[in-house]
């Protein structure tokens, strides 16, 4: 059985792979001196992640799943451990991301290759961790937690139940994801082609 949590865990696990894959797809123009995007482009890519698994998904992970998996069984105490140091050092890890972009878009091609190779340490570290929650951590959740951990696990991940971030955060992540869309050139997003000019940093 899935719970609405899970649900909502899975689809917004997908939203940060997109917002990856987006980023993974304008390290490869870099790499091969293709035509770039509007660096406002990176900009609300990098804020996005900033904003949303750093400040709003994983805290509610922490504070809801992770707790009351450890309080169920110690199962998988040491991976939950992992991911919640992964989580506490997410942080850092993105401000060292946005010091990349903003030494590519200053500083040139001198900068590319730094760049590259941020861009593909920070979406290597998110799918193997958004990894491990899905093939370990949510189906034990779903086999010993109970339907009172459940209801409140829900609640939170429905924006109901969080005193520090409402729903109306939520709708706004969901604008700014819409926005990212808007802004990126195919295949990413449906914003306007980047023009065939050579690439120049």
């Amino acid at each position: 059985m899935n719970h609405r949590s899970i649900d909502i865990i899975r689809h917004e696990h997908a939203a940060m792979g997109a917002i990856m894959h987006g980023l993974l797809y304008f390290a490869r123009c870099v790499r091969e001196m293709q035509p770039l995007p509007d660096f406002k482009v990176f900009r609300a890519m990098l804020h996005y992640i900033d904003v949303f698994p750093e400040r709003f998904h994983h805290p509610k992970e922490d504070r809801y799943l992770f707790a009351k998996l450890k309080q169920r069984t110690d199962e998988a105490n040491d991976i939950i451990a992992r991911l919640e140091r992964e989580h506490a050092a997410g942080e850092n890890k993105m401000r060292e991301l946005m010091q990349a972009v903003i030494r590519l878009e200053f500083g040139g091609e001198a900068q590319a290759e730094n760049f590259v190779a941020r861009v593909e340490a920070y979406a290597g570290f998110h799918s193997r961790h958004m990894g491990l929650e899905e093939e370990i951590v949510m189906p034990l959740a779903q086999r010993v937690l109970t339907a009172g951990d459940w209801e409140e696990i829900d609640a939170a991940f429905s924006g109901n139940a969080d005193p520090l971030i409402g729903i109306d955060a939520k709708k706004g992540f969901d604008r700014l994801f819409t926005a990212i869309v808007t802004l990126s050139p195919p295949p990413i997003g449906v914003g306007p082609d980047i023009p065939t000019t050579p690439h120049v940093l």
